[in-house]
């Protein structure tokens, strides 16, 4: 099957990469010169993908990226085959998932609504997981995408938008977690228990939560290169108390949460690794934080 890859970041590279390894045809895109060369086979803008490319898969940041990779005066639209599928994997509100999809079906395209979930790791082992939603139609050109990028695909409804509503409640768990695993792991060093050894004792108790374990190590090597960045949850969190808010729903642990993550952003670490949320309580406590020089 001839496919693109759009967005050839921490995600979007295991994707393409695994793709290719099944026998797809794969084009990349992305405006990093590094990211082309690490893929080989990379174009710069969406619109230089091959001609009757069948399916395209967007790995970017927000609705209005994904927007103008489709659609933008650089967008990649012309150059599928008619009746190609277009998989949406940013995380974006629900009603923007339904507004992509209308505008693909005007240019006669199909969609599926399809967020991700799993990590640097998975999206590298090919083991993602999928929460998608789209017309059978949509589903049945996707499929032999999905396939070769996750191993669990979830079908979520006929139509796009409940595919990012349950994205979106991840998405509320994901960010509470990693801040509280930030507070938790402050709260220790403050206190001095040795942060490697806290984090081999919480790993291995009722505390721990995938996000501990796998953000924390993170911070325990002072890496703060960003698998995904403190702007994503800024972003994402922002979503959930949007659509929280239309409802008339409370969110008090999704609002502490974001304003931890607006705090870290505010402070300079914005584009760093989620984990270093953690800095926020490096400058209220004066705590040392390890593998700080």
């Amino acid at each position: 099957m001839k496919v693109a890859v759009i967005g050839l970041g921490s995600m979007g590279m295991g994707a393409a990469r695994n793709l290719r390894a099944k026998g797809h045809e794969v084009t990349g895109c992305d405006m990093r010169a590094e990211a082309r060369e690490a893929f080989g086979g990379a174009v710069t803008t969406p619109d230089a993908i091959p001609a009757g490319t069948e399916a395209v898969v967007t790995f970017v940041v927000n609705a209005q990226q994904t927007e103008d990779v489709l659609f933008g005066p650089s967008g990649c639209a012309a150059r599928l085959a008619p009746g190609a599928v277009v998989i949406a994997c940013a995380t974006v509100a629900p009603e923007a998932a339904r507004r992509i999809e209308a505008r693909c079906s005007e240019a006669g395209l199909l969609m599926v609504d399809a967020p991700v979930s799993g990590g640097t790791a998975a999206a590298n082992a090919g083991t993602m997981t999928v929460m998608a939603s789209g017309a059978p139609s949509a589903f049945a050109k996707a499929d032999p995408v999905l396939a070769a990028i996750a191993t669990k695909v979830y079908r979520l409804g006929d139509a796009a938008g409940p595919g990012s509503t349950v994205k979106m409640v991840n998405q509320l768990l994901a960010g509470v977690h990693i801040a509280a695993a930030a507070e938790a792991m402050a709260l220790g060093i403050r206190a001095g228990a040795d942060p490697q050894t806290l984090f081999e004792v919480i790993s291995a108790s009722a505390g721990s939560s995938w996000m501990f374990q796998n953000r924390v190590p993170h911070i325990l090597e002072g890496d703060d290169t960003p698998r995904s960045a403190v702007n994503i949850f800024v972003k994402d969190l922002g979503i959930v108390l949007d659509q929280a808010r239309g409802l008339t729903f409370p969110l008090p642990l999704a609002a502490a949460a974001h304003q931890l993550f607006l705090a870290a952003a505010a402070s300079g670490h914005g584009a760093k690794d989620d984990a270093f949320v953690i800095r926020v309580w490096e400058a209220l406590a004066g705590i040392d934080l390890p593998g700080k020089a």
